[in-house]
Formats: structure tokens, sequence, C-alpha cells
């Protein structure tokens, strides 16, 4: 039922492990990719490692049965604004403009059209109190905004699970008000790991799979990385790993600098949790509609219906909730999102419904987790996480994105932040483009 994560278009064999390199990249997900494809050019030694034994990182889809089922980011956030969006044709896949169904509620399942405006009011009010005490500098728990008489408390903190991996009061108000969206969502509907993974071929050559590393020592000269593949030295590290990796210190940096770990730990990562299954009868269900069956309690997921108009449901659940249901298996996670929808629509659905691929971030030692969220005091963190180490580790990913946080094209502008902080720092021109011409 549960199937492999594993992807075919991606590099076929990694280069040996070298005894030094001028600048090595930890990581290659999105920032990972950015940050090398920037600095690809002559006469600079570069080595990417990636503990995974493919590309991606927490892009990552999935083919299953002719389909590219995204498993982790899945939507190109504030396209219009979005630097990947122009790849995507240009790497030979579809870009898909169908607006989202966020906005609505398929059935009106629960909420008539007036509940519907009436709660759009009410996470809109929310937002601008929010947005009002950011203004004045305030750093509080978002929830702290809740009106306590509005009925729709649950809901929007269900939504938060989706949006930001923790409920409201985990996140702090100022680094949500700091969010940029534009409005304008679109998708790839070959799938968004698979455009990731077609940018990261650009440096497949200097790419090394399976090799995780696990200790940065600073002491000496040059920098030296111990693997699990063996060690070597190199001038500059620039890390693109997820932060929960530097906040356990799963990536140890030695001697080791407190400032960077309490930052790392104040924008921990949230989690969203993904199951994907095939339904019988799909044309019962609007093409790309949405459901949230309950809106009593935050402890409840958000379906996707007949995404891309494929006969599927995608079930998402986020916070506590993903949290738990990951720590009991892959199971637990398809078996919640059945009972959901067999309370929503009938019992019929359980004989519907089969999954075919379930997200695990939460367990899975190289991310632990999703995506970022700054806890409330801690909004600054993000900034304190661009600070370089004796410039010379520069740490870059969505969770250091000051306004695209969260997001694949904000971990791709901070990849390339850093890579061309490193080109300074060696003494070379950041803004000679002898390496990605897109970028």
């Amino acid at each position: 039922m549960y199937l492999s994560r594993r992807m075919t278009d991606l590099p076929k064999a990694s280069p040996p492990l070298p005894d030094q390199v001028d600048v090595v990249v930890i990581g290659a997900g999105a920032a990972g990719i950015a940050a090398a494809r920037r600095l690809m050019r002559p006469g600079l030694s570069l080595l990417v490692l990636e503990a995974r034994d493919r590309i991606g990182g927490r892009a990552f889809t999935q083919r299953i049965q002719g389909e590219g089922l995204d498993m982790g980011c899945g939507w190109l956030h504030s396209a219009d604004d979005n630097v990947l969006a122009d790849r995507v044709e240009a790497e030979g896949l579809t870009l898909d403009r169908t607006p989202p169904p966020w906005r609505s509620q398929a059935f009106n399942h629960e909420m008539t059209p007036d509940n519907q405006a009436e709660f759009a009011q009410a996470f809109e009010a929310f937002d601008q109190r929010i947005a009002e005490a950011a203004a004045q500098g305030q750093d509080r728990p978002a929830s702290d905004f809740f009106d306590p008489d509005c009925r729709w408390n649950p809901r929007m903190d269900a939504i938060s699970g989706a949006l930001n991996g923790a409920r409201f009061a985990e996140v702090s108000s100022l680094d949500y008000d700091a969010y940029g969206d534009t409005g304008v969502n679109w998708r790839v509907r070959e799938g968004y790991g698979r455009l990731v993974a077609r940018l990261g071929e650009a440096v497949s050559g200097a790419t090394v799979l399976d090799c995780a590393v696990a200790r940065i020592d600073r002491s000496g000269l040059a920098l030296r990385l111990q693997t699990n593949r063996g060690v070597l030295t190199a001038r500059i590290a620039i890390v693109t790993a997820p932060n929960s990796l530097i906040a356990t210190e799963a990536i140890r940096i030695d001697p080791p600098v407190p400032a960077l770990l309490e930052a790392a730990a104040g924008a921990p990562l949230g989690l969203a949790s993904k199951v994907h299954m095939t339904v019988r009868g799909a044309g019962d269900f609007p093409p790309d509609s949405q459901l949230w069956t309950r809106a009593d309690t935050a402890q409840t997921g958000g379906y996707h219906l007949r995404p891309f108009g494929r006969p599927m449901i995608e079930a998402y659940f986020g916070a506590d909730l993903a949290w738990g249901l990951e720590a009991q298996g892959p199971a637990a996670l398809y078996d919640f999102a059945v009972s959901e929808l067999v309370a929503a629509l009938g019992s019929d659905m359980r004989r519907r419904l089969e999954a075919v691929a379930v997200s695990g971030w939460g367990v899975d030692p190289w991310s632990r987790g999703a995506y970022s969220h700054a806890l409330p005091g801690h909004a600054g963190d993000r900034a304190r996480l661009r600070v370089a180490v004796e410039d010379r580790i520069f740490l870059a990913g969505e969770a250091t994105a000051p306004h695209y946080y969260g997001t694949a094209h904000g971990a791709w502008m901070e990849g390339e932040r850093a890579a061309e902080a490193a080109l300074a720092s060696l003494g070379l021109d950041p803004h000679r483009d002898d390496g990605d011409s897109e970028a």
C-alpha cells in the first residue's frame, strides 16, 4: 500500500570524495542546488554533499500510475513573483494555473455560503489584528489575536497547521505578518519535485549522494568535514540542510556557535503530512475542490478533492495532529483520513479509498519536520541564521528566508544569497555570472 520514496530522474552515480575543495555545499535541496548552480565557475572547485540517495530535499515527487505526486512542496506560492515559476516550461514541464480551492468548501459541507463568508471575514479580521500589532513591533503568540468569542477559532487553528506546520499559539505574530503572499498560486503538473530535480541535473557531476555530514571542525585554517564517507577539507561551507539538524547538532559545528544554535531552535520546523489516495467513483466529487470535515476542532485535516481532475484525494494534516499520526506510522495517517471522510461523506467511502503514497517528513532523519515557523518572541531568529560564521560557514534554506520562508522558491533565493556571500568571501565577484545564467 505504501510505496517507497524514490525517483528515477536522479544523478545515476556519485563521484568519489576528494581530499579538499574550495566550497562544499551541504544538502541538495532547492537551496543547495541554487547555491551550487551559482558557484559553478572555472577555477573554483565545488562539491555538493547529500545525505539522502536522491536530490531535491523536501521537494520530492513520486511517480505513481503515470502521475507525479508531490510529497513535499506542491504549490508555486506567490507564483507571479516566484523565481522558479519561469523555469517550469523551460524545463519541459507543464505549468498549471488552476486557482487553488482553499477559499471554498465542497458540497458546502457543514458550512453554508453565508457561513463561508462569515469565516472569511473572521480570518481577515484576525489577520488585520496581527498586522496592526506587527506594525508596533509586537512579537507575541499569534493566538493572542483570536477573538475569544469567535466560533471559527478551531477552524483557523487547523488551517494554521497547514500554513505554519504549527498551531497559532506556537507562531510568532511578527514573523507570521512578515510572510510575503501575492495571492497567486500555481502548480507543476508533473510535480514540483520534478522541477527541482531537473534543475539539480546541472550540478549532478559535483553531487555526492548518500553522504551525511556529521561535523564541521572550524578550529583550523581550513574547515574539516567529517562524513560517513570520509573526511575532506574546504575553504567555505554552505549549509542548506534543514535547521532542525543544526539545532539538534545532527550536523555539529565545532567549536559550537551558541548564537546559531539558539536561532535554529527559535525557528523550528513544524510538520505537514500528506496522504495521496485514489477514489473510486471520482465523478461524484467536483474537480480541484476543498473539503474540511470539521469546524469544531483543530484536530482535523484538509482534503483536496480530485487535484488536476485526477481520481484522487490528497489529505493534508498539520501541527501536533501530524506529529502524533506520523509517530504511529503511515497506516495511522491513512486510517485517520478515512475515518474523517467516512464521517463526513458516508460509510461507503471506506471501500472507495486506497492509499498510494504517504509522507513522513517528521520521522525522516534528514528533515525532522516540513517547514519552519518562528516561535513567539523569536521573529528575529531568521536574520540571525543568515549571519555567517567567520565569513566561511553560511546557512541557507527556507528557514533563513525573511519573507518567503516555508517555500521552495524562498529556499532557492536563499541558496543564491549564500553563494554570492561565499564568492565575495573568496574575493570573487559575486555578480559575474559564470554559472547559472538564468539565476
